[in-house]
């Protein structure tokens, strides 16, 4: 069974020292909408109303745990848009004796985060490693401290604050912008469901600098796929986008399925929604097409694609919005960069809210094939695998008067996508 990253928690501490290969199963009605749909679709579009800036499309940020709402940003979080330091502190434990070195389990994560994360900002950030190079020994045994993926608070609290006094003598905390406690995956209290990044109610202070928030890592050696870069997400203010059963039982992944790392770091195509690009900066107004009604022609150049050496990244992602807290974002999705797994390509749609936290659904993958899946045995949600539109269909967004049609795919690789509003 996949196993899903934990939620964040906020715990009160007190101040302390190309090609694709395809997989589709369609019915017959299926296909015979397809062909009614490409036989239908026309290529001359009317009065074009897609603004070039983006501000009218834009949500507001809310009071929600991990907003979407992208008007103004949270300066309780860096933000990546520049390089920053991160600190990897390994700790052991007297209960055990490691199995690995620093240098393996840094090999784990790094340069792989790194190159994630390069990839998806098209080269607007780099996140820089600090591993320490010896382990260093916490006070208590392993099972002294109830390490779980549900953690009581008081535990996890007395886990960090011996964490933060431990690498102390050692570390300079404000030399650095991100901190990782990476545990001894053998030690035998450690449990890698209890993964997470903590957020304080009130920061630890140390070495003059606050720490509002702390990775802790549990995983096993060698660790979950992308664990790390779903983790350091919500370090930039960004939300679990999974959805997590009240009763323990039933799927995690059918609000977003493979397309976004902070839903599964065991998606095919992990790469950022272009909706978080442009909450994280990494889009501005020149690559995000307002649309305001009407119908209008967009070129979308797929999101995992780099830019030329020197050119322009494009434009990524159109949106209309529908209402107050909530807006349909189209963007086209290519086997490329960080999608290079993916089984399917094409146009892709989904709504998203400001209002829900974390974990509570604030985007949706819309499935343009609602009757078919795709990708049996590699995805993490098949009936989400084929959700892309192809050339020649069409889709309208339920519950709304919003028509997407995918026209074409020029030889670039981009795709025309007209939206009738």
């Amino acid at each position: 069974m996949l196993r899903n990253p934990p939620p964040e928690v906020d715990v009160p501490l007190q101040q302390t020292p190309g090609g694709v290969e395809r997989y589709r199963v369609r019915s017959a009605a299926a296909a015979l909408t397809s062909l009614a749909a490409i036989a239908a679709i026309s290529l001359v579009a009317g009065p074009a109303v897609a603004d070039p800036g983006s501000g009218p499309c834009e949500l507001t940020r809310t009071q929600a745990h991990h907003s979407l709402g992208l008007d103004t940003w949270n300066g309780a979080y860096p933000k990546p848009e520049r390089s920053l330091n991160a600190l990897m502190v390994f700790l052991s434990f007297p209960d055990s004796r490691p199995l690995t070195t620093p240098e393996q389990l840094t090999g784990d994560y790094f340069p792989a985060t790194s190159d994630f994360f390069e990839r998806a900002s098209y080269g607007r950030f780099r996140l820089v490693p600090h591993p320490q190079r010896q382990w260093m020994r916490m006070p208590k045994p392993s099972t002294a401290y109830g390490i779980q993926r549900d953690w009581a608070p008081e535990s996890r609290a007395a886990y960090l604050r011996d964490a933060v006094a431990t690498a102390d003598p050692a570390v300079d905390f404000s030399k650095y912008d991100i901190v990782y406690f990476v545990a001894d995956p053998d030690a035998p209290g450690v449990d890698s469901d209890a993964t997470k990044v903590v957020n304080f109610d009130r920061p630890l202070r140390a070495d003059g600098t606050d720490l509002r928030r702390i990775v802790t890592v549990f995983e096993k050696h060698p660790p979950d796929r992308n664990v790390l870069a779903h983790e350091t997400g919500h370090v930039f203010d960004l939300p679990d986008l999974y959805h997590r059963p009240t009763d323990g039982k039933g799927d995690w992944d059918t609000y977003v399925g493979d397309w976004d790392v902070m839903g599964s770091q065991f998606g095919m195509a992990p790469d950022l929604f272009a909706w978080h690009k442009w909450k994280l900066g990494w889009l501005g107004p020149g690559q995000v097409d307002c649309v305001r009604g009407g119908t209008s022609l967009h070129t979308l150049q797929p999101l995992g694609q780099a830019p030329q050496r020197g050119g322009s990244v494009g434009t990524r992602l159109a949106v209309v919005r529908t209402g107050p807290g909530s807006a349909i974002a189209v963007e086209a999705r290519g086997s490329a960069g960080n999608d290079g797994d993916t089984c399917t390509e094409g146009v892709l749609v989904y709504r998203v809210r400001n209002e829900p936290a974390s974990g509570g659904g604030p985007i949706e993958v819309l499935d343009g094939h609602p009757d078919t899946g795709a990708c049996w045995g590699r995805s993490v949600y098949p009936p989400l695998a084929d959700a892309p539109l192809e050339v020649g269909e069409t889709f309208t967004v339920p519950g709304e008067r919003i028509t997407i049609e995918v026209a074409d795919r020029t030889q670039s690789g981009a795709y025309t996508v007209k939206i009738t509003s």
